[in-house]
């Protein structure tokens, strides 16, 4: 008896239905369903959660479940990617350090002739478009650190190098001009160009006379190859600091402490960081951090007599420096290795010196004295030991250096 009552209500309301058009009422939420039975296969059916007048639970007795292949297609579209995986950048066909030299009368383990003869980026040729594109996918968060310390740190200047003076001039009382007198390019946060340093016996890379390295404008290997070109790709960092907290060893950030070149390995390691070809690799060892915190004594006694940690710098490290396909190193560190190096009593003579292996052998632009402090800190909290890396620097025509204008993307 209850349920011949149900049909006749049923179809009364499909009668009411039919004559007058009912108000539209906001969308009901679907919850989990139950199974039914559909010629012996089990579907899902959605029903709602809602209290409803008898009219609107008629109509939903009587709805029909989505189709199994509706259901697949919503699914898909929910799970579908956000954006298309970009294709892995080509391995580049270079010979590896034991074949180098290519070019006859060259030194042993020397890149001359590798990008061409008359190539003066060396190994920033590895920074392809392909590259590039592909080190877009290291964006994540939009956050962006800025990687250069101001142009008056260190203070007093290293190395022997002046303090600059900062002029003011003003034309009218709402126009200001300034300038820069006695300014160093590498007194603060630099790249070296390629002619910053030539090998003292073996030359300039790619064995460019010395008459026409120079520093002026017109010579070759100047920094204004770099400003032109621009330089932009993946950037990873290798933390050495942190990784020192971690294992309870210290550097002692005025003298010439070196970093092992396993521990640069290690620190690669834990970090689960890969390197990949045309990468740029930042090196934190801690020394802004520690510079910062020094007295006014310490740092000029820094400046009479600079020594100052950093990484090994012996052929073993420059190998893996080419083989890895590195496109640039820079690091926090006045001179990327411990300087002077700790291992030799003749500095002009010395083969544990990455300046003549990167400079001169492979065209390997090396910064220094970057900030990295807010770079690294994000790392370490989100794990992540890669970015987007570009930097412009001043194009200087031949000059020697230039301050980076780095900038990390993540």
């Amino acid at each position: 008896m209850a349920k011949k009552g149900v049909r006749q209500g049923m179809r009364q309301a499909a009668k009411v239905v039919a004559k007058k058009p009912a108000a539209k009422k906001p969308a009901a939420k679907l919850s989990a369903t139950k199974k039914t039975v559909t010629r012996g296969k089990p579907v899902a059916a959605a029903t709602r959660k809602i209290k409803a007048p008898a009219k609107a639970q008629a109509r939903a007795r009587v709805a029909k479940p989505a189709s199994a292949k509706a259901q697949v297609r919503r699914k898909a579209a929910v799970t579908a990617p956000s954006k298309p995986t970009r294709p892995r950048a080509p391995e580049p066909q270079l010979p590896r350090h034991h074949e180098l030299p290519i070019r006859p009368g060259a030194p042993a383990g020397a890149a001359w002739g590798v990008f061409g003869d008359d190539d003066q980026l060396g190994t920033i040729n590895l920074m392809t478009p392909a590259v590039v594109v592909e080190a877009a996918d290291a964006i994540r968060s939009g956050r962006v650190f800025a990687l250069n310390l101001p142009i008056n740190i260190p203070d007093p200047p290293l190395f022997g190098r002046g303090k600059h003076n900062h002029v003011i001039k003003q034309y009218a009382a709402y126009i200001l001009d300034d300038y820069l007198d006695n300014f160093y390019p590498q007194a603060s946060s630099q790249w070296d160009a390629l002619c910053h340093v030539k090998h003292p016996r073996l030359g300039a890379y790619n064995g460019i006379p010395d008459a026409e390295v120079t520093g002026y404008g017109g010579a070759k290997l100047g920094i204004d190859n770099l400003a032109r070109r621009g330089i932009a790709g993946r950037g990873v960092l290798a933390d050495i600091g942190r990784y020192h907290e971690r294992h309870g060893r210290t550097l002692d950030f005025t003298t010439n402490d070196m970093v092992p070149f396993e521990e640069l390995q290690e620190t690669l390691a834990e970090q689960k960081t890969q390197i990949r070809p045309g990468d740029v690799l930042l090196v934190r060892i801690g020394w802004t951090k520690a510079y910062l915190a020094m007295t006014p004594e310490q740092k000029s006694e820094l400046a009479t007599k600079t020594r100052c940690p950093g990484i090994e710098g012996t052929p073993r490290v420059a190998k893996w420096l080419w083989d890895s396909r590195i496109a640039a190193a820079a690091s926090d560190s006045p001179a990327l290795e411990a300087m002077p190096p700790p291992r030799t009593t003749d500095f002009m003579e010395s083969n544990d010196l990455l300046h003549f292996h990167l400079l001169s052998f492979f065209g390997m632009p090396i910064g220094e004295m970057w900030n990295l402090e807010e770079l690294a800190e994000d790392c370490a909290r989100d794990g992540r030991y890669e970015f987007f890396f570009t930097s412009a620097p001043l194009n200087i025509p031949g000059g020697v250096g230039s301050p980076p204008n780095a900038l990390a993307i993540k």
